[in-house]
């Protein structure tokens, strides 16, 4: 069976994994410093934390802006779950805004009219998550401007891009977001199987992002509130406010340090077969593959292909099933979140809301991309497509 993503692990990370399993230290050791200095060094962040998974990053990013009930935070509907729900765990409020009809992420210039509505009312928005959508960066010089115009707070969800270039820039992410999200699920791609950290140039954040992923714990003698009753009591801390157990494992971190080392090789071969699928569908008026802007460079987590069902004798229903019958497991990124029952109960959305991220949902199918897709299935994929497509 032919997946739309999977890991891509060798020997040396194997090996990796099991020198850190014969150590002391199987968590909270020297491998998850280690891995947090090789994520900064990679991606230019003077801070990094890394924790449990993204869900857990995006979790601390909220509490560590401060976001609370009577809070407004915009994001993009077209995303996973974990992005809208990362705002509904502070308590503060979350909208939507639309995508980009070529990028598919947040649309820059729907954002500033969204606060601007929001002004109008007397309301004022906290901050915007924007979302590398399948590894195409968003318009961050925009979304910045923006942010800085009306004094918002701009978070990264960075999972789906690792490796992208913006503005030539392979380091972009926390140039531009006060705090920047990464996973490392999987699909993702470098993986530590589950995994996530929360990388920004903040040290302030970083504190507090540290504190609340080990229960909202600190050792510093210069944060205490009660002194110490003895200077001779070295296993003294104290807690501040209430934080959660979101650690991650050193053996985790060891195969994330492996796997970094190849990240430039994982994104080179997934635009390899990117542009094998470019080239594969560049004639067929019916499908519209995805476009990269000039000054970007795509990192491809997804291939999302764009299918218009409407003038087809298949329906989006029956070409997955047909390809999953084939052996080709396709999937679809994502159902628009206002469309989920508990956004529309509790915040009042509906469908017809958000037309574009609709309209790509209806029509989007995900390829399989991912490093270890050989020569002979990614044939195997664009032969089904097109037999299918020409029924």
């Amino acid at each position: 069976m032919i997946s739309y993503g999977k890991q891509s692990i060798d020997q040396t990370d194997i090996d990796a994994v099991v020198e850190v399993l014969k150590s002391d230290w199987l968590t909270q050791g020297p491998a998850v410093r280690t891995f947090e200095n090789d994520l900064q060094n990679y991606f230019g962040a003077k801070h990094t934390c890394v924790v449990s998974n993204g869900t857990a990053a995006l979790h601390l990013a909220g509490l560590a802006l401060g976001w609370q009930p009577g809070d407004i935070v915009l994001t993009t509907p077209l995303t996973f779950l974990a992005t809208a729900n990362s705002i509904v765990y502070s308590g503060a409020t979350p909208n939507f805004v639309d995508i980009d009809v070529d990028t598919y992420t947040i649309d820059s210039n729907l954002v500033e009219e969204k606060v601007n509505d929001y002004r109008e009312k007397g309301e004022k928005v906290k901050a915007v998550i924007g979302v590398d959508f399948a590894g195409h960066p968003c318009d961050w010089k925009a979304l910045r401007e923006i942010a800085d115009k009306y004094e918002l707070q701009l978070v990264n969800d960075n999972c789906h891009a690792l490796g992208a270039t913006y503005l030539n820039d392979k380091q972009y992410a926390v140039k531009y977001a006060d705090l920047v999200i990464q996973s490392y699920h999987p699909v993702k791609h470098l993986t530590t199987g589950e995994g996530g950290a929360v990388l920004t140039n903040n040290s302030k954040l970083d504190e507090k992002v540290r504190r609340l992923r080990t229960h909202g714990m600190t050792k510093d003698n210069s944060k205490f509130s009660i002194q110490n009753p003895s200077l001779n009591e070295p296993w003294y801390y104290e807690m501040h406010e209430v934080g959660f157990n979101y650690r991650i494992t050193d053996f985790q971190c060891a195969l994330g340090s492996s796997q970094l080392k190849k990240l430039d090789r994982f994104v080179e071969k997934r635009r390899k077969i990117a542009k094998h699928y470019d080239n594969s569908f560049a004639i067929i008026e019916n499908l519209k593959t995805p476009k990269v802007q000039s000054d970007i460079e795509h990192a491809y987590h997804l291939y999302p292909l764009q299918i218009d069902f409407e003038i087809l004798s298949i329906t989006k229903v029956e070409f997955f099933e047909r390809m999953k019958g084939i052996g080709i497991n396709l999937q679809v990124h994502y159902i628009p979140i206002h469309l989920q029952p508990f956004y529309q109960k509790n915040y009042g959305f509906q469908q017809g809301d958000f037309p574009t991220s609709e309209n790509f949902y209806n029509n989007e199918l995900s390829l399989p991309i991912y490093p270890r897709l050989t020569n002979d299935e990614q044939k195997l994929v664009v032969e089904n497509i097109k037999q299918l497509i020409n029924e």
